[in-house]
């Protein structure tokens, strides 16, 4: 069965809290896992989330401040201690070489499995599969950061009165989808476009064209929300985002589940992200991430 769903790991900000974790994503789409800013403490919260090595594909890191990325050692020596038997891939700024190499390398282990590095060093595709595109936008941080994307392509969806309006029923119905055509009857005459899912990651950023992008149309955007709106300047001069821009920019992109992450452990009320986010306007479905909990994708 297929499974498309966010695992929340970690949602703190700089400073982990007694209920928060450092930052962790997994994105299950199907049979792919794709680990997404793997933040301190992350292989002990894979385990408590019942998320193995071997469910891991691809790891994204959106940029190399510890509190997204000082997991990666651990993690990395973890699928090469249980022997992944699968290649992995490893997403991240270029100009973050230096520190993917120190923490790939941290401490002695034998590697056995085929990890590629994948560095990102612009806008545009990393990835194209037959399930998905794996797109990069660069985001307004202090230091070189970049959100991802992942857009399912397109398919088609069958009109059950269209089919019985040409009398295709039965055997038929799965010979016109692999064939596209039956007896002059096409496969566009009885369905319609069925849009493919879209998943947006962003972390770390100030307002900023990169946003926009990545959040246009998205089925889920997980997007961090590290103040609330009172505090906006100091959200602008660290590089953050508050709830209300946040919820704003998931207004205006028509996005359908919204979840606000990485909270700054000056605020003990998760209660008001939610608030401050519907009064930015987002009346689409919300969560305030925790940690340890699924999200399903909403399904089209």
């Amino acid at each position: 069965m297929s499974v498309r769903e966010l695992v929340v790991l970690g949602t703190a900000s700089q400073v982990p809290t007694r209920h928060r974790n450092h930052n962790g994503y997994v994105l299950r789409w199907d049979g792919q896992g794709i680990l997404f800013d793997p933040g301190e403490g992350t292989q002990r919260q894979m385990l408590r989330a019942g998320v193995a090595a071997h469910d891991l594909h691809r790891i994204c890191v959106t940029h190399f401040h510890g509190d997204h990325s000082l997991g990666l050692a651990g993690v990395i020596q973890r699928i090469n201690l249980d022997q992944v038997p699968h290649p992995v891939t490893a997403h991240y700024p270029a100009s973050g070489q230096r520190f993917f190499d120190r923490l790939r390398y941290a401490t002695a282990y034998r590697e056995t499995v085929d990890l590629t590095e994948a560095p990102v060093t612009a806008d545009g595709p990393l990835a194209v599969t037959a399930d998905f595109t794996l797109e990069a936008r660069r985001l307004s941080h202090p230091v070189e950061s970049y959100g991802y994307r992942l857009v399912e392509p397109d398919g088609r969806r069958l009109l059950p009165e269209r089919l019985a309006a040409h009398g295709i029923k039965g055997p038929d119905v799965g010979r016109l989808q692999r064939e596209g055509a039956l007896g002059g009857i096409t496969l566009d005459a009885v369905s319609e476009v069925r849009r493919g899912q879209r998943f947006a990651f962003v972390m770390d950023t100030r307002l900023c064209d990169g946003v926009h992008a990545l959040a246009e149309g998205a089925d889920m955007l997980v997007i961090e929300s590290t103040f609330l709106d009172e505090d906006v300047k100091l959200a602008a001069d660290h590089g953050h985002l508050t709830a209300g821009q946040a919820a704003a920019v998931a207004r205006d992109a028509g996005v359908r589940h919204l979840v606000l992450t990485h909270f700054s452990q000056r605020y003990s009320d998760p209660a008001a992200f939610e608030r401050q986010a519907r009064a930015a306007g987002f009346d689409g479905e919300l969560s305030i991430a925790q940690d340890l909990t699924r999200v399903p994708v909403p399904k089209r």
